[in-house]
């Protein structure tokens, strides 16, 4: 199916959605230019509010622009953009997750504006730390603007790690290995996974895919450059699954979801859990002691973090560019990222903002450090691949960690499946 048709029928479909002719537009006579943007729904009715909010102010200072919001729900604003992008009804900004197989969908299907004379009128490029530009420099020139950045790692009871002798986080895969074996020594679950989500055993396997084949290799296999039936780090990542699915995880885990395995770390029966910064606030509902509770960053090795990211995109066809990069710039400057710290994430994807180091717990200071060291970024393999490929990728996993495909053969069949969904 072509992804960006321009037919008719296809315009027509999305002029009704979209209830207009096309994206952003200058009013006749009125000198008010209207920016079309399209957004992800945002399920916290402070969240909502806070985007209103910015909206009205940036329409206050800045009376010649109107900025026309438009949220729907994960899937219906991705079939939106798949069938708008490319015709006259798309949008002028459009917010979407960074990674190839979304994002980088639109900006190699030559949709997204490169914003690089942006990012130098605004130096954008000294705003935003590291982690959060190279999803958008990924591509060459930028394309997007990062506004919301989720890290994810390992967070530890401290307790459970000192009655199994480990004094120290583990820096190395091989010490990760080698916790875990402690900790099922002395009788405790090492790891909580729910396995019926799939994404949930899949950042293990994201993780060691880094850790075993570097950062380099990783982006090659993720992105169709490096074949994965001929990379021994993709044999050893599937064995070293294997090895702690069978070893290290709780019994039973393909059978329960996250919010079932992540009771067993609330409650002191499993060591650790690989989650994302979000989980602070989890920890806290449970009423765990913070006291006993740690996080540190996945060690690859490669010092990236792991995470995902979404940015706001410009489309190429806009005619209200100026704009667009003007609301974009409000929308990530440093007041209004103050002001709505831990509204779209714990962190914020502007480096000048900080939390509040008196109302801050160790854990969010934890992620201060993890996210202030972090040199780059690798993502969620659900955000590199598209649809399908995620599909098979979960399929190859799942068989693995429960003994039912040989890791040996794991990459082949991947790398099989990509080649045929080309």
């Amino acid at each position: 199916m072509r992804l960006f048709a321009k037919a008719a029928a296809a315009v027509a479909a999305v002029a009704l959605l979209a209830g207009c002719s096309g994206g952003g537009s200058n009013a006749a006579g009125s000198g008010t230019t209207t920016l079309e943007w399209w957004t992800i729904n945002l399920t916290a009715p402070a969240a909502n509010a806070a985007v209103d909010k910015i909206i009205a102010d940036f329409e206050k200072d800045n009376p010649g622009i109107k900025v026309k919001r438009t949220p729907r729900a994960v899937d219906a604003h991705k079939d939106s953009l798949r069938t708008a992008i490319g015709t006259s009804a798309a949008p002028d900004i459009y917010d979407y997750w960074a990674g190839p197989g979304l994002g980088g969908e639109l900006v190699k299907a030559n949709a997204s504006a490169d914003l690089t004379e942006y990012y130098k009128q605004y130096k954008w490029d000294e705003r935003f730390s590291d982690a959060a530009l190279a999803p958008v420099k990924q591509y060459g020139g930028y394309h997007g603007v990062p506004w919301k950045l989720n890290g994810e790692a390992l967070y530890y009871n401290k307790k459970l790690f000192a009655q199994a002798g480990i004094t120290e986080t583990p820096k190395t895969l091989d010490e990760l290995g080698a916790a875990a074996k402690k900790l099922k020594d002395a009788g405790i679950t090492p790891i909580q996974f729910g396995g019926t989500v799939n994404w949930h055993v899949m950042r293990l396997l994201d993780t060691f895919l880094e850790g075993k084949c570097g950062s380099e290799t990783f982006d090659k296999l993720v992105t169709k450059q490096a074949d994965w039936g001929q990379e021994q780090c993709v044999t050893d990542s599937f064995t070293e699954l294997q090895t702690w699915s069978k070893d290290y995880f709780n019994p039973g885990f393909i059978g329960i979801n996250n919010d079932e395995s992540s009771a067993l770390f609330f409650g002191g029966k499993a060591a650790m859990a690989l989650e994302g910064d979000w989980f602070n606030a989890s920890i806290e509902d449970q009423k765990m002691n913070l006291a006993d509770v740690g996080v540190f960053s996945l060690p690859t090795g490669t010092s990236r973090l792991y995470g995902f990211e979404q940015a706001q995109y410009i489309t190429k066809d806009s005619k209200n560019k100026d704009a667009a990069a003007k609301f974009l710039d409000y929308f990530t400057s440093k007041a209004v990222q103050q002001e709505t710290l831990g509204l779209f994430a714990v962190q914020s994807v502007n480096k000048d903002v900080k939390a509040d180091a008196a109302k801050a717990t160790q854990l969010t200071k934890d992620w201060d450090g993890i996210f202030k060291d972090a040199k780059g970024l690798y993502m969620n393999n659900d955000q590199n691949f598209n649809q399908s490929q995620t599909r098979e990728y979960w399929r190859i996993q799942n068989l693995v960690a429960t003994g039912g495909l040989d890791p040996q053969q794991a990459g082949a069949d991947m790398q099989k499946f990509l080649e045929s969904s080309q």
